[in-house]
């Protein structure tokens, strides 16, 4: 999968992948229907979701997730101009801790790979393990790369699987 995703990266495929893969989550009906969504901002090899962050925050509150030690603290997106660079590289929101998660209707989850049953493999670190749990009542997307589909991912006992898969 490393040799594809440079592959990938070296001539530009990412780029066109991205703004595929969002196209098809802007037309899940979850997504569409949501008010309140948790998405992520994305790492160099995800799919690039800096535009579509901003693009959504016009229509729907928008929440991102915050590394703070080994949990992900979950923070509302105001714009641009109140990101600031935090853990792995990743550009988090400042300001307070969105502490409402019940009103959280949709969330869309990174990973490094998905297979067809919606099980996810992470990067190792269990952030998303953690914070899923506390999140039951939300539609659940995980959001890859078509070369980030595989047969099977390897599972544990407390793993949460997405309810969708789009790539």
């Amino acid at each position: 999968m490393a040799a594809l995703k440079a592959t990938y990266r070296n001539t530009g495929q990412l780029t066109t992948y991205s703004a595929e893969v969002l196209q098809r989550l802007e037309a899940a009906p979850h997504f569409q229907q949501a008010q309140v969504v948790m998405l992520y901002y994305s790492l160099p090899d995800e799919v690039n979701t800096h535009d579509f962050v901003e693009r959504w925050a016009e229509s729907k509150q928008i929440i991102l997730p915050v590394v703070v030690g080994d949990d992900l603290e979950l923070r509302t997106y105001h714009g641009r101009h109140e990101l600031v660079q935090g853990a792995f590289g990743i550009e988090e929101p400042t300001g307070a801790p969105f502490l409402h998660l019940e009103q959280i209707e949709c969330i869309v989850v990174p990973g490094v790979a998905f297979d067809s049953q919606g099980n996810r493999l992470g990067r190792g670190r269990g952030y998303y393990d953690r914070l899923l749990p506390r999140l039951p009542q939300a539609w659940k997307i995980g959001l890859c790369f078509p070369f980030q589909r595989v047969e099977e991912v390897p599972t544990e006992q407390l793993d949460i699987r997405m309810d969708e898969v789009i790539s």
